[in-house]
């Protein structure tokens, strides 16, 4: 299985660790990411205004260049995948925004959201599929109950993004369970740790990082996994409660036995 790959600028710095627990654990499963020459940063958020294009177009250069590989585009980052997702579903469905892509940008040929993009989870559940995953694992996390966090971008807009039910999703229950350990089922595993209030309001941020994993420990959380490199900064610098945070991808080569070689 080959795909085009899309790490975007924290993987490269802060979230190494989501990247390259990601292509060990690719590896291992018998998946090729390849990575996207010349990629631009996607700007982390998805800029709301209807007729704002500028911003968009590092996107639709990385949406354009695998469709061009004949490859579907997988994505880490929570922020990264809620950019790429949502450009691609504005140049499939606004003939506008379209237009003015592809005027900026002087293609040859159109962009119309050809590009299939998933995320890694989509791609063990969909591709791969939880049971085969539970096969290759060879050091079961037998007896650990890891509370799942999805956060704010991996699921909403729910009609855009497609990757879950945006108010009870179970992709990383099922993906915790496919590696031995326990899910703990909790209240706020899809509510906003405040990660974009840190650097106007750090009290907010604070507040809501506490509130979130209070909860999950409450709930008998050991350990707390997120796909977002934002969430799990925040959770682990501003939550008061001194849970840890891993990203997912972590969990997974530990599992898959190949974490000491990543």
């Amino acid at each position: 299985m080959t795909y085009s790959y899309y790490p975007g600028c924290t993987l490269k710095t802060k979230a190494k660790d989501l990247d390259r627990y990601a292509r060990a654990s690719a590896a291992a499963l018998g998946i090729e990411l390849r990575e996207l020459p010349d990629w631009q940063c996607c700007g982390g958020v998805y800029p709301m205004a209807k007729d704002e294009i500028a911003t968009k177009l590092s996107s639709v250069r990385a949406l354009i260049a695998a469709r061009d590989a004949g490859t579907d585009l997988v994505t880490m980052c929570s922020a990264c995948h809620n950019v790429l997702k949502q450009v691609n579903h504005d140049m499939a469905a606004d003939e506008n925004v379209a237009a003015k892509a592809a005027n900026y940008m002087k293609l040859d040929e159109p962009y119309r959201g050809e590009t299939k993009v998933i995320h890694f989870l989509e791609l063990l559940r969909d591709e791969v599929g939880f049971d085969e995953l539970k096969k290759r694992v060879v050091k079961p996390l037998t007896g650990v109950k890891i509370a799942p966090y999805y956060g704010c971008l991996l699921l909403r807009p729910g009609r855009v993004m497609g990757f879950d039910d945006p108010e009870n999703p179970v992709v990383i229950e099922n993906f915790i369970r496919a590696l031995g350990a326990t899910p703990v089922i909790w209240a706020m595993r899809n509510e906003c740790c405040g990660g974009y209030a840190t650097l106007e309001k750090k009290e907010i941020a604070e507040k809501k990082a506490t509130a979130v994993a209070d909860n999950a420990l409450a709930n008998g959380a050991q350990l707390m996994i997120t796909a977002c490199p934002l969430c799990l900064y925040n959770l682990t610098k501003n939550a008061q409660s001194g849970l840890p945070v891993k990203y997912f991808t972590e969990l997974l080569a530990e599992a898959l036995g190949v974490k000491e070689d990543a």
